[in-house]
């Protein structure tokens, strides 16, 4: 049986599969508000050949959107994979209230595994940060789909 954050690292799992199947590094996010998913968004970056396109960016767009507001206090974010710099100042700067990653991300992640902006005192936001919430099923699906490219890669 899973809880309810369980529950919703799963829906971010859905998404990151969304990406696995667009060829797209599979990473999902999703956003809550007051127990209700607001926004989900995976990465597209192959897909737009935008850079920015990461699955945070694309489920902090969708949010702000729907809210009206760049302002995501009281949100929750389910992240499968630790997010980089980049993810990282942006769920700062939407103030985002809490963080749940799955996976850790030792190349690239700013949450503590390569550098850790969440632990910056001097930001005028903090970001309560949950690590490891369903850590194996997210790190599968990574571990999966990097184990395909190289695969593909070698015929």
């Amino acid at each position: 049986m899973y809880t309810r954050k369980e529950q919703f690292m799963l829906k971010a799992l859905n998404q990151a599969n969304l990406a696995y199947r667009k060829g797209e590094t599979p990473v999902g996010a999703i956003i809550v508000k007051d127990g209700k998913i607001i926004a989900r968004g995976h990465n597209l970056k192959e897909t737009k050949n935008d850079v920015t396109s990461h699955a945070e960016i694309e489920a902090i767009r969708k949010a702000a959107k729907k809210l009206g507001t760049w302002r995501l206090d009281g949100c929750e974010m389910y992240v499968t994979l630790e997010p980089c710099p980049m993810c990282a100042g942006a769920i700062i700067q939407s103030r985002i209230s809490t963080l749940f990653i799955g996976a850790m991300d030792k190349r690239a992640g700013a949450a503590g595994s390569v550098v850790d902006l969440f632990r910056v005192q001097q930001f005028n936001h903090r970001v309560d940060v949950v690590l490891g919430l369903l850590f194996e099923e997210c790190g599968e699906i990574l571990k999966s789909f990097f184990e395909k490219v190289r695969s593909e890669n070698m015929k």
